[in-house]
């Protein structure tokens, strides 16, 4: 007899390609059937066989005050009896951008002025990027090897054969004239960006850059790094483009970027992109930035980006709802229990004899199956990986959902109590004895 979760995603494979609407969720990397999510509320999510589990997935980062929160969901309701969309302008959305840019600033630093919602991260990178290509007249990218910015063309290339080769295609469908116009670099590697300013830097418009790195494991920018981008791409005439689309308003009520200004490290993005957290839940992202920058849009400027649902009247009251009840005290409950639970995952994986490290970047952490955190995405691709699938179903069967790929951010949210936190903690024991007694698959071929 197979449940309801294996029945739907049957279903799902014959009308969806792959079962799923995203990657990740396909299961792929730890095997076995995703869990086809019912409902969720607080810091739980229920299955379609009626499990419930403790979320440490918090739909990849949006739910930081937690699942369905009264206030966010009475505030899409209301929103939603005065109408779905409306193709054109709402107070709504200058309130919220005019929320962020108040947001986004440290002391004397602020660098947001202006903001333009778009409905996707994908959407606000791509957008960010045109925009930098726009203002400096140039057209070659930096990107750093292992950061995930969305899927647009010029995105999705990998690492040629040395730090000044033009990329490949890291994708069917990209065309290599596109893949050629982005450099792929080695993360937290300062001397690979100056040499290849040194190269090309008339031509490259923009560095663009995960504010902390979550999407090859948590490889946290070393100190300094994020203010050396700034320096070396505005000596060269180029912007820098923060991706904060999974950081912004998740590790610090100013993002990543306003966490490292508040500890002392003084720099100024041009172009920050938000997605996830600045939407509540629903579909919304941002650029911004300076006016000077942000007024290269049309209507006023040249670069062209337009979208229906761009400030969609939904998403924005999700999304003010969230960043209104977003308090410090909503910070400091998420980082204590983020450093509850990664303290408890290092300790329990030491305890079995796992070599392992447990990065972390504000609230954000993961494990990675090394000796020592990496650096970079060559380094974190070297780690045990085969022994997170067994590590993952032991939490799953224990009642707690993790990001299915060892690549993934894990994500707590303010509404994980002592009885959540709890079932986490004893599930942890166990699932690392499962990581310990992973069968490493190269030897098996042998």
């Amino acid at each position: 007899m197979t449940d309801l979760n294996d029945q739907w995603f049957a279903r799902a494979k014959d009308v969806i390609p792959g079962g799923v609407n995203s990657p990740v969720r396909a299961y792929g990397s730890v095997g076995g059937t995703p869990r086809f999510v019912q409902s969720a509320s607080g810091p739980r999510i229920t299955d379609a066989a009626g499990r419930e589990y403790v979320d440490l997935v918090a739909s990849w980062g949006p739910a930081l005050l937690g699942h369905a929160h009264p206030e966010v969901v009475e505030a899409v309701q209301s929103a939603a009896s005065r109408g779905l969309s409306f193709g054109a302008p709402t107070g709504a959305e200058v309130e919220l951008a005019d929320l962020v840019a108040q947001r986004v600033q440290v002391g004397d630093l602020k660098p947001i002025e202006k903001v333009r919602l778009v409905s996707t991260g994908t959407e606000a990178t791509m957008t960010a990027i045109r925009l930098a290509r726009g203002v400096t007249g140039r057209d070659l990218l930096i990107k750093f090897a292992g950061h995930y910015h969305g899927h647009s063309d010029g995105l999705l290339a990998a690492a040629g054969s040395g730090v000044a080769t033009l990329a490949l295609p890291g994708s069917a469908g990209v065309p290599a004239p596109i893949a050629a116009q982005t450099l792929v670099l080695p993360y937290n590697d300062l001397d690979a960006v100056r040499e290849v300013f040194e190269v090309h830097g008339e031509n490259i418009a923009a560095i663009i850059v995960e504010a902390a790195s979550a999407n090859m494991g948590v490889v946290p920018p070393l100190p300094g790094f994020n203010a050396a981008l700034a320096d070396i791409a505005h000596s060269h005439g180029a912007l820098l483009i923060m991706d904060e689309v999974l950081t912004g308003f998740r590790v610090h009520p100013a993002g990543f970027w306003g966490l490292q200004a508040s500890q002392g490290e003084r720099y100024l993005p041009d172009i920050l992109t938000y997605g996830k957290v600045i939407g509540g839940g629903m579909p919304l992202a941002a650029l911004a930035g300076r006016a000077e920058i942000m007024d290269h849009l049309a209507p006023l400027g040249p670069v062209y980006q337009a979208g229906t649902l761009s400030g969609n009247p939904l998403s924005v009251a999700a999304g003010l709802a969230t960043l209104r009840l977003a308090t410090p005290e909503v910070y400091a409950a998420v980082d204590a229990a983020a450093a509850q639970v990664s303290e408890a995952l290092d300790a329990a994986l030491t305890a079995e004899g796992v070599v392992h490290a447990v990065p972390r970047a504000g609230s954000l952490f993961g494990v990675a199956f090394l000796s020592e955190v990496p650096l970079d995405y060559a380094t974190a691709l070297t780690q045990q990986s085969y022994r997170y699938a067994p590590f993952f179903h032991a939490m799953l069967d224990a009642g707690v959902s993790l990001p299915p790929s060892v690549f993934e951010a894990w994500f707590l949210t303010a509404a994980h109590d002592d009885v959540a936190l709890d079932r986490v903690l004893e599930a942890l024991p166990v699932a690392a004895k499962a990581a310990a007694e992973a069968l490493d698959p190269t030897l098996l071929a042998q």
